[in-house]
């Protein structure tokens, strides 16, 4: 088993989030030793929350869960990316398929793309 180096960011690491069929990068998120065992073991894709010190499992919340398909690791051990499918169709928790909805033009932030799910229903906020 490859071993995983977490001690160059203090425990963590970056976890790039893919579109297993498009290929398109649906997030970036982080995992220590714990959220990676728990990938691993149930194929869900699990993080480790930053904001709120705690692992979550995306998705258990929203019902917008990320099934691994595959999973590369850097040449340098220190950095994971996830292809996922991702079940209902968005990875952002603002509703849009990527959280890399906003495109930055001649000084200027345009959306792309409209969101799939209302955040304020789904996370009752």
């Amino acid at each position: 088993m490859i071993e995983i180096d977490f001690q160059k960011m203090k425990g963590l690491i970056p976890a790039i989030v893919q579109d297993h069929e498009t290929g398109e990068v649906l997030m970036l998120a982080f995992m220590n030793q714990e959220a990676w065992d728990a990938t691993l073991s149930t194929g869900l894709a699990t993080y480790y929350s930053r904001s709120r010190n705690e692992l979550w499992v995306k998705g258990k919340t929203s019902g917008n869960l990320q099934k691994v398909k595959e999973i590369r690791i850097d040449c340098d051990n220190d950095t994971v990316l996830l292809k996922v499918e991702q079940i209902g169709g968005a990875a952002c928790h603002t509703g849009h398929k990527s959280c890399f909805f906003r495109k930055y033009e001649n000084g200027t932030l345009t959306v792309i793309g409209k969101p799939l799910f209302d955040p304020e229903e789904v996370y009752k906020k």
